[in-house]
């Protein structure tokens, strides 16, 4: 895969008068490159453990196996692969899946169609990217309801504006006004359209995922998808044991086409997983490799990514539960499993289960964040907008985590040991008794030394109240409107929008609606 800068004009045809002339007049939204962590991962486990765990899943993979339902072609693939076939059970011999996971890739580039926001996946990078799924959506003045295509827009555009995420996501929030085999043309093109920076494919269907692939070659060129990652995709494995030939299908597409997959299990700690932390540690291991040794039957040198979605539940309600120390453990130990198998991690992000952007949703949320900065995330989903469980994107909340983002790039960047970050200049300038305010080293950092909220209100409590007393929920209201009216769309070659349109169009013309 080439990591070369690409003009995103000149992918498809060559760019254009229209083209230059429009990234000319374009407004430049100012993004934070992706995070390179220059802290320590947090470990867990010691090296006897992580070996105790893998043998396990090797165990688990040869004697228990994993199911592949209704998909012959991967029956078929594994037979050949040497793995032993019972009906729909796939028994993996020790050592297999392990050997097959070796060829994906340690990390890899995903390409936006404006090169600046390109990202790499892996090593000691952190790429955050906004919620993922939620059928509902939550603000201020509507209140919780279903998501609307209009919604979905407006997210992305959030996205585009927001300076700490790098990603667009995918199904941001689920428009729920649009057909349901359609609405995955019409999200692939708003991230298309009204963000430039990475995005997510659909994976809902097999097709859908084809559809995504051809939407790329309009987008970015036909050739160049093909050479090069310009999507990810969420594939989750029915924990325990179970992969569906829904995510399948859709993960052999991806892979065939070079384009990633995340390979996550969907961990209820209790229900689709042992209530202990080793034992889930040891089917998300046994999960992970034989979904990635899976994609790389269909193409070596596929880029995967090893996921681990995690959560437990209220064993008195059965309600899924949120910043826990037991999801921090699995999550942190998933992480060092990650490396070992040379795979860049997907976990994390805002998670919470409160009905409200209130204090148990800030608390949660924190305990997630720093969970997954510190456990060696590389690739962060739900990093800002989550809320109830996952059921709900809030605007709110949307902007109050993308505004908290901040601190992770800053806390990442570690301790500045140079000659400046020493300051013995400005300790022996001031000396005993005095202040730094005005000394020579404060005015030549003060500008960038500390990270400042774009969002929280630092004012004395008299101006606070005179202002009307506003609230964090009340800021974000404000904050929301703030971006969305002052959003200009990215430029973009209007052939290739025309384009993406027709498809659209065409597409969706070609197939009645099915709403369910």
């Amino acid at each position: 895969m080439s990591d070369a800068p690409v003009r995103s004009g000149r992918r498809a045809r060559g760019g254009g008068g229209a083209a230059r002339r429009a990234e000319r007049t374009a407004v430049s939204v100012e993004t934070a490159k992706y995070i390179e962590r220059n802290v320590p991962n947090y470990e867990v486990l010691t090296e006897e453990a992580l070996d105790v765990i893998e043998a396990n899943a090797e165990t688990v993979l040869a004697e228990i196996g994993v199911n592949f339902v209704e998909n012959s072609e991967a029956l078929a693939r594994w037979k050949e692969a040497g793995a032993d076939i019972d009906g729909e059970r796939v028994r993996i011999p020790r050592g297999l899946a392990r050997k097959l996971c070796a060829t994906a890739p340690s990390e890899f580039t995903q390409h936006a169609r404006n090169p600046e926001r390109n990202v790499v996946i892996g090593g000691k990078n952190l790429v955050l990217a906004p919620v993922y799924g939620p059928p509902f959506v939550r603000d201020a003045e509507g209140g919780r309801r279903y998501a609307t295509m209009a919604d979905f827009e407006k997210f992305v555009k959030l996205g585009y504006m927001s300076k700490w995420l790098h990603h667009s996501g995918g199904t941001v929030c689920e428009p729920t006004d649009v057909p349901v085999n359609k609405r995955h043309l019409d999200m692939l093109l708003a991230h298309m359209i009204y963000s430039d920076k990475p995005f997510m494919g659909a994976v809902t269907e097999p097709s859908r995922a084809q559809d995504s692939v051809e939407m790329c070659e309009i987008l970015f060129g036909k050739e160049f998808v093909q050479n090069n990652t310009v999507m990810t995709s969420l594939i989750n494995i029915n924990s325990p044991l179970t992969f569906d030939n829904v995510m399948m299908g859709a993960l052999e597409v991806f892979a065939q086409n070079n384009q990633a997959s995340i390979i996550s299990p969907f961990i209820v700690g209790g229900a689709m997983a042992p209530v202990s932390v080793a034992g889930t540690l040891t089917q998300v291991m046994a999960e992970v490799m034989a979904g990635v040794a899976y994609s790389q039957l269909i193409r070596p040198g596929a880029p995967v990514i090893f996921g681990a979605f995690v959560t437990s539940i209220d064993m008195n309600s059965g309600a899924p539960t949120f910043g826990t120390p037991e999801a921090s453990h699995i999550t942190y130990g998933a992480g060092q499993l990650a490396r070992r198998l040379g795979l860049p991690y997907r976990s994390a992000g805002s998670f919470c289960g409160s009905k409200l952007p209130d204090a148990q949703a800030a608390y949660e949320t924190a305990n997630s964040l720093n969970m997954g900065l510190l456990s060696g995330v590389n690739f962060m989903l739900h990093s800002c907008g989550w809320l109830e469980g996952g059921l709900v994107a809030s605007f709110e909340k949307f902007v109050m985590d993308a505004d908290q983002l901040g601190t992770l790039h800053h806390f990442a960047r570690g301790v500045d040991m140079s000659q400046n970050g020493q300051a013995m200049g400005a300790i022996q300038e001031v000396g005993p008794g005095g202040h730094y305010l005005g000394c020579e080293h404060t005015q030549a950092n003060f500008k960038s030394a500390f990270w400042r909220s774009d969002l929280f209100d630092y004012k004395p409590f008299e101006t606070w109240d005179e202002e009307g007393a506003r609230d964090t929920q009340v800021l974000a209201t404000a904050r929301v409107k703030k971006l969305l009216d002052t959003y200009q769309q990215p430029a973009l070659d209007p052939d290739i929008e025309a384009r993406l349109r027709a498809y659209v169009a065409e597409k969706k013309a070609s197939m009645p609606d099915a709403f369910t």
